[in-house]
């Protein structure tokens, strides 16, 4: 298998069948950090992320005007009852689904788009390991309209830069922070809690330890290198870090719709410890100065790495080349461009063709390409990667999706991508010969037994569906 084949298979998203073979293989991919555009058209043509708060504030008023959600205050009116508003209520909910439908299908169609028509395919699967590594999931009502912004506006203008600098992006996300509930995490002892502690106020405002918790075991430090007292003092730390749109006052900070905002009166004051460092700092720069130290920490640096070289090299990867990464990005004050030099000139990210089993994203858009296509339907795709086990941006939990054979491989999985396979090739399978596709967009790794197997087949779509299945082209 050549080193191009590999910088198109492995390191890119598939081969096109009008890919012309980079004839340096490394440079074409480090070259494609600083070609990367992270704003494309297809992108800044989108609702963001202020546009979907204000969207989740108004269906919130709505909830709470029908009764569905939030507590009803001294002199709140009832609730409307009877067969006129269960029908309303129907209404508006169908109204919402479909308006979520229409934002969700949107925002997917311009990953997908991307991915099909992108000069940079390894700076584009940079960006989507990196929205798997901050992961939120879009089955709740706060972020059910929140993973393309948080992706397009936090994930991809930081790829070539800082990792602190997409932490703090992310952490900072209405996304991020209305998917763990840090919006309205409010210190007990802060000014605005005293303030509702003297009026005995019917609902106490507290803390919130979930943000605190994913960025130590998900984003830093990873599981078992953090403690209870680092979750506590680091949530203590984020009091205060906010959203506009979500005010108390009169002690509240106002803001616009979807803008970070540092609410002073909600922080909790006093000074924490957080992996063993004390923070002295005062309001907002107390949470700085933490997430500083957490992306120049070593076992952030190892973690980093060792989830880098899993995605692109092997499963179980080689530990001298994880230690050679995480002290590169430790040595260049923890940019990212450090950790991606030292993986691809690596000889370890090229010895070992075919270790990497394709996720059903990575399978559904290698697919696509390889067929030559540019645009689907975006109920199709999202049809499609449902089926398939992987909707975009609905991993189900903060952890994101597994990224090893053993997730994906199962005998079930493989059938529903037979499945779908058969569904795409009886569609296109007259425009394309299977027979001479498959050396050009498996150059190097076509099997005898696949070409074979695809020359017998007993029409245009069957041969084109099991190139599609073959076992070479479910690895990369």
């Amino acid at each position: 298998m050549s080193l191009a084949a590999i910088a198109l298979n492995r390191f890119g998203l598939g081969a096109r069948p009008d890919d012309a073979a980079p004839a340096d293989a490394r440079g074409w991919l480090l070259g494609q950090i600083s070609r990367f555009d992270p704003r494309a058209a297809v992108i800044t043509a989108l609702p963001d992320a202020a546009a979907m708060t204000l969207q989740y504030r108004q269906n919130l008023a709505q909830l709470r005007r029908q009764g569905v959600v939030g507590i009803r205050r001294p002199g709140d009116p009832e609730p409307p009852k009877g067969p006129e508003a269960e029908a309303m209520a129907n209404t508006a909910q169908r109204e919402r689904r479909q308006a979520f439908a229409q934002a969700y299908g949107g925002q997917v169609n311009a990953r997908l788009a991307l991915s099909l028509t992108t000069a940079t395919p390894f700076a584009e699967r940079l960006v989507h390991f990196w929205a798997n590594h901050f992961a939120i999931s879009t089955d709740k009502l706060a972020t059910a309209t929140m993973g393309g912004p948080l992706e397009f506006e936090a994930i991809r203008p930081n790829i070539a830069g800082r990792f602190s600098d997409m932490l703090l992006a992310v952490t900072r996300h209405p996304g991020m922070m209305f998917y763990l509930d840090q919006a309205q995490s409010i210190g007990p002892n802060s000014l605005l809690g005293e303030a509702a502690r003297r009026r005995n106020a019917p609902r106490q405002p507290g803390l919130n330890e979930n943000l605190a918790r994913e960025i130590l075991e998900l984003h830093t430090l990873g599981a078992g290198n953090y403690t209870q007292a680092d979750v506590a003092g680091l949530a203590r730390a984020l009091t205060g870090w906010s959203i506009g749109g979500f005010v108390r006052r009169p002690l509240g900070v106002a803001a616009p719709d979807g803008q970070f905002v540092f609410q002073p009166n909600w922080h909790e004051p006093g000074s924490v410890t957080v992996a063993g460092r004390p923070y002295r700092q005062n309001g907002e720069a107390q949470a700085l100065a933490i997430l500083n130290d957490l992306a120049l920490n070593p076992l952030t640096a190892r973690r980093l790495a060792l989830k880098l070289a899993r995605h692109f090299v092997a499963d179980a990867p080689p530990p001298a080349l994880v230690d050679r990464m995480a002290a590169a990005y430790l040595a260049s004050g923890g940019q990212l461009p450090a950790l991606y030099r030292t993986l691809v000139e690596a000889p370890e990210a090229w010895a070992t063709p075919l270790a990497k089993f394709k996720t059903p994203w990575d399978w559904l858009v290698s697919s696509l390409r390889a067929l030559g296509r540019e645009n689907v339907p975006p109920l199709q795709a999202i049809g499609a990667l449902r089926e398939l086990g992987q909707p975009v941006w609905r991993p189900g939990s903060p952890a994101g999706w597994e990224d090893d054979a053993a997730r994906w491989a199962a005998p079930d999985a493989l059938l529903r991508r037979v499945e779908v396979a058969s569904r795409i090739a009886a569609r296109l399978a007259a425009s394309i010969d299977a027979r001479s596709l498959a050396p050009r967009i498996l150059p190097g790794t076509l099997s005898p037994a696949t070409a074979s197997a695809i020359a017998r087949a007993e029409s245009p779509a069957e041969g084109l569906a099991l190139l599609l299945v073959a076992p070479e082209f479910l690895r990369r």
